[in-house]
């Protein structure tokens, strides 16, 4: 796979690390095994799905951890002590782990197994301080009159009181 080199976009932004990190990571990743499938859907303006196909999973062999801004999904199948001997075996029992990277302020509110499907619901909640804000203009301070002839004072300027203080 071809490599991207990102560094002439993060010369001219700033907070977008996170964004090339990812970027970066994806490019070089191996392809990942593809089980078990899921789909990711948006099912509102601030909420999103997960869907993975678990067959055969119960909730106690599942595993749900969001650590900052990775979801991870992990199974491993508990030995049911069934001695069958299968003739076929379609069935996919072996363990898996799917890691998704979310965007910030993006968590979990809720998780649901329900005939072999894997529901994971996630909700974005901007906090009020991270949402947009429309600043009011105020007047500006009014401007001292200056009489002619007076001298226009600096920022660097000495103040009568500096003045005769070195004279002193």
């Amino acid at each position: 796979m071809r490599a991207f080199d990102f560094s002439p976009l993060a010369r001219s932004t700033v907070g977008f690390e996170r964004m090339f990190d990812l970027l970066d990571r994806a490019s070089r990743a191996e392809p990942a095994g593809h089980w078990p499938a899921y789909d990711i859907s948006k099912t509102g303006e601030n909420s999103y799905r997960i869907t993975l196909a678990v067959a055969g999973f119960g909730p106690e062999d599942i595993d749900i951890v969001q650590e900052g801004p990775s979801l991870v999904v992990s199974g491993r199948k508990q030995d049911s002590g069934d001695e069958s001997r299968f003739l076929h075996r379609g069935i996919a029992g072996r363990s898996f782990r799917q890691s998704f990277d979310l965007a910030a302020h993006v968590s979990v509110s809720g998780a649901t197994l329900d005939h072999g499907i894997l529901t994971v619901n996630l909700v974005r909640e901007v906090p009020e301080a991270a949402k947009p804000r429309r600043i009011p203009i105020g007047q500006a301070a009014p401007v001292a009159q200056v009489t002619q002839g007076e001298p226009v004072a600096q920022d660097n300027a000495p103040t009568p009181e500096e003045r005769s203080a070195r004279a002193a």
